[in-house]
C-alpha cells in the first residue's frame, strides 16, 4: 500500500492527471453523486434546518464530550459489552490484537471502517498471522489490488469496470470472467459469503454511537456489515471518540442527512443498530462485543482552532463536489482522508510540514462548505491552516518573495489596476480567436493539462465604471 503514497502531492497529482484509466474512472464518477444529492435535497423540505440542527447537536456534544463518552461507555457495559479507550493508533492496534488473540481467532471479516484505515489495522493483523477479509465490495476490490481507498464511501471509485474484471479473474481461479457490473457484484458476493461463516472476529466501524443506550450504528448499502457483526463470535467496533450522539432522537436527524449528502439516497439500504453481545433467546449475534474508541489527535483538535472539523460525519459530500478531487482522485492526497476533509485532517494528524501542499491544493471556491451536512466551515479552516503554515515558517522562500511583491502591489491601487488592465489585454491578445490560452510562460503546470479561458479584455472595474458612467 505504501507505494501508492510515494512522492509529494504535486508528483502524485501530476501522475493522476496523466493516468488515462484514472481519468476515465473520474469522468464517470463526477456527475454521479452531485446530481443525485441535488435531487434528494430538493425533495426534502427543511433540509437546511436539519443541517443547522445537526451542527448544533454536534457542537453541544463536543462541549461536554468527556461526559457523553462516559455515559456511552456505562451503557455499553450495562448491556454486556466492553469499551476500550485508545490514545493513538498504536494503542488501538494493540487492543484489537489482544482481543483477537484471546478469541483464538484465525479469520477476521471486516466491514468498512475509516478508523481501521486510519490506524493501519489490516497490515498489523496480517503480520500477526490472521486472515483478514474486507467484505465491503469497494474495500474488497482495493484489498485485492493492494491499494488504499481513494474515497471514503466509494473506496474503489478510481477503478474502471475492466480493471475490476482483471482483478477478479486473477484472484478467483476457476471462475469464468465477468464483464458486467451485475456479474462482478454477483461473483464477489458468492466468494465472500463463505468467508462470513468462517469468521471468528468481525470488525466494523461505527457511524454513530448512542450514549443513552450504548448502541453502535452502521449504515451500508450491501448488508455486509450485518453479516460481519452477527455471524462472528466476537464483534469489534472501531470508532473515533467524536462519533457519539446523546439520544436515538438525535440519530434520526443525522440519518436524514447522511444518505442524501453521501449518495443522494433518501436512506441507506441497511441501517443497523447493535447493543451489546447476544442475549438469551437472540437468534444470532456475537458472544463478545467490544468498542475501541480512538483519539489519535482528536482531543487536540477539540480545544483548538479546528474543533469544528470534529462535526464531520464522513459522508464524502465535500470531495464529491471538489474540483481538485475530481481532477486527481483520492490517492494524490497521500492518506486515507482525501478531498477537502483530508486537506484539513491529514496535516493535523500527520504534520503541517509533511503535508504542506494539501491546504494549498484548494481553489477556495466554497462548494465543499456549502454542501457539508453539518455546516463545517471547510474553506475557513483551510485558510487557517495556510496561516499556521506561514507562522511556522513553512512557506518556501520563493513563495514568500512572490507574496511580498503581491502585497506591495495590492497596497498601491493605481499600480494594481494599471497592471490588471495591461495583463487582461495581453492575455486576450495571446488567446486570439479561440478565446483560450493553451500555453503560458510560468504557468506550464496549468496549461499542460488544461486551457485557460482568456479575459474578455476590459477588467471588471472598467466595466463597472462604464456601467455607472464613470471614467
Amino acid at each position: 500500500m505504501s507505494g501508492v503514497y510515494q512522492g509529494t502531492f504535486k508528483s502524485r497529482a501530476d501522475e493522476a492527471l496523466h493516468n488515462p484509466s484514472l481519468q476515465k474512472a473520474l469522468k464517470n464518477f463526477k456527475p454521479l453523486f452531485v446530481a443525485k444529492r441535488a435531487d434528494a435535497v430538493a425533495a426534502l423540505e427543511g433540509f437546511e434546518q436539519l443541517r443547522e440542527t445537526a451542527a448544533a447537536i454536534k457542537d453541544a456534544v463536543l462541549d461536554n464530550l468527556d461526559e457523553w463518552l462516559e455515559r456511552y461507555a456505562s451503557a455499553v457495559e450495562a448491556a454486556g459489552g466492553h469499551v476500550h479507550f485508545a490514545s493513538d493508533a498504536e494503542e488501538a492496534r494493540n487492543i484489537i490484537l489482544d482481543i483477537c488473540r484471546k478469541a483464538e481467532a484465525k479469520t477476521i471479516c471486516k466491514g468498512k471502517s475509516m478508523v481501521s484505515e486510519e490506524i493501519g489495522l489490516n497490515e498489523v493483523l496480517e503480520e500477526a498471522g490472521y486472515k483478514v477479509v474486507e467484505t465491503d465490495l469497494g474495500e474488497y476490490i482495493i484489498q485485492l489490488a493492494h491499494e488504499p481507498p481513494s474515497h471514503i464511501i466509494a473506496p474503489a471509485i478510481h477503478k474502471t469496470r475492466e480493471q475490476v474484471a482483471d482483478l477478479f479473474e486473477a484472484n478467483h481461479p476457476g471462475r469464468p470472467r465477468e464483464d458486467t457490473v451485475a456479474g462482478l457484484v454477483g461473483e464477489a458476493r458468492t466468494v465472500l459469503r463463505e468467508k462470513f461463516f468462517q469468521s471468528d472476529v468481525g470488525i466494523t466501524g461505527g457511524n454513530f454511537l448512542i450514549a443513552e443506550t450504548g448502541t453502535s450504528v452502521i449504515v451500508t448499502n450491501e448488508g455486509n456489515g450485518d453479516l460481519t457483526q452477527t455471524l462472528s463470535r466476537v464483534h469489534i467496533v472501531t470508532s473515533g471518540i467524536e462519533r457519539v450522539l446523546p439520544t436515538l432522537d438525535d440519530l434520526s436527524v443525522f440519518l436524514r442527512l447522511l444518505a442524501r449528502s453521501a449518495t443522494g439516497q433518501d436512506t441507506e439500504c441497511y441501517t443497523t443498530l447493535s447493543t451489546g453481545p447476544r442475549r438469551p433467546g437472540d437468534p444470532d449475534g456475537p458472544e463478545e462485543y467490544h468498542v475501541v474508541l480512538v483519539d489519535n489527535g482528536r482531543s487536540k483538535m477539540l480545544g483548538g482552532k479546528f474543533r469544528e472539523m470534529l462535526r464531520c460525519i464522513r459522508c464524502g459530500a465535500c470531495m464529491n463536489h471538489c474540483p481538485v478531487y475530481g481532477a486527481v482522485g483520492g490517492h494524490a492526497y497521500g492518506w486515507v482522508y482525501p478531498g477537502p476533509m483530508g486537506s484539513i485532517l491529514t496535516p493535523l494528524f500527520n504534520g503541517l510540514a509533511e503535508h504542506y501542499d494539501l491546504p494549498n491544493a484548494c481553489t477556495l471556491n466554497g462548494r465543499c462548505q456549502s454542501v457539508c451536512p453539518v455546516k463545517i466551515p471547510l474553506t475557513e479552516l483551510i485558510r487557517t491552516l495556510r496561516s499556521e503554515q506561514v507562522k511556522a515558517g513553512l512557506m518556501p522562500a520563493s513563495q514568500r518573495r512572490m507574496m511580498g511583491v503581491w502585497g506591495w502591489v495590492a497596497r498601491n491601487p493605481g499600480l494594481y489596476h494599471a497592471l490588471e488592465r495591461f495583463g487582461s489585454r495581453l492575455l486576450r491578445a495571446r488567446a486570439g480567436k479561440s478565446g483560450r490560452i493553451a500555453s503560458l510562460p510560468g504557468a506550464g503546470a496549468w496549461t499542460s493539462v488544461r486551457d485557460i479561458p482568456a479575459p474578455d479584455g476590459p477588467t471588471f472595474l472598467e466595466k463597472f465604471q462604464a456601467m455607472r458612467g464613470e471614467k
